[in-house]
């Protein structure tokens, strides 16, 4: 079947040659790979440089299901990046969010809202002027919204109204509630294993989901903290999906945020 769709490049590796195997993100058919032969003239239609990690193109394909690498046709930069590729510090952001795509969305299938909200981000990314320090801990935790684990504020079995009453009458602050990392809730007293959060690290796991791209540059973290809350993410993402693996890219990413 004839497809034509949005998509957001994942990973590109060399497979001999003159080819390329290339996985991608589809509007229209979630996660799927492409094996594309590069041109030797600069007048194919396929170019090189469309296979770079986060880039927006327009595909057009041959869709086969049970065919594990699909048959481009065409392809087209859709939303070419002005930033990015130009700014060390965003360049970093999107590198580690590729890596972190390319783990994080094996096996999805078709996920519009999914795929709305990654190209959304990494085109505000590319547009913003303001500090994007924290921006990469956003994107991770609100994109667990999509994949079914986005934390819960609310204790187990507990209304809002009543959870309040409880902490008034003991004294006890919503400041001073765990974080629960297997179950993705917040919890009065510590779990009987180890993925937990302590108090103190919890409540900035709450101010991370009160944020958003347009006002995350009004919330001061320090080096120290924004470095916590992203091991902290990807530890998440760890226990919520099978197989996630150690990401590359984190210790760069780490490396520059003196700079950032």
């Amino acid at each position: 079947m004839l497809v034509k769709s949005e998509a957001i490049v994942l990973h590109a590796f060399k497979y001999g040659e003159t080819r390329l195997i290339v996985d991608v993100f589809t509007r229209q058919s979630g996660r799927l790979s492409f094996i594309t032969s590069m041109p030797k003239t600069a007048k194919g239609r396929l170019k090189k440089q469309y296979f770079q990690p986060l880039t927006l193109l327009e595909v057009e394909y041959d869709h086969h299901p049970k065919v594990q690498l699909q048959k481009m046709r065409d392809a087209r930069l859709l939303s070419p990046y002005m930033s990015i590729p130009f700014e060390p510090t965003k360049l970093s952001i999107a590198l580690f969010i590729a890596e972190f795509l390319y783990h994080a969305l094996k096996g999805e299938q078709q996920n519009a809202p999914l795929f709305d909200y990654v190209r959304y981000s990494v085109e505000w990314l590319d547009g913003c002027t303001a500090a994007a320090a924290n921006f990469h801990l956003v994107f991770l935790i609100h994109m667990s919204r999509f994949l079914g684990f986005y934390p819960n504020v609310e204790e187990r079995g507990e209304r809002r109204e009543e959870r309040g009453a409880r902490n008034e009458e003991r004294g006890t602050r919503s400041e001073e509630r765990f974080f629960d990392l297997r179950e993705g809730r917040f919890c009065a007293t510590a779990p009987l294993h180890r993925d937990f959060l302590v108090p103190e690290d919890a409540s900035k796991m709450a101010v991370l989901m009160r944020m958003d791209y347009p006002t995350m540059h009004l919330f001061r973290m320090s080096h120290d903290d924004r470095r916590r809350l992203l091991d902290t993410a990807v530890l998440y993402y760890r226990l919520h999906l099978p197989d996630f693996p150690e990401l590359k890219s984190l210790a760069v990413l780490e490396e520059m945020y003196n700079t950032i």
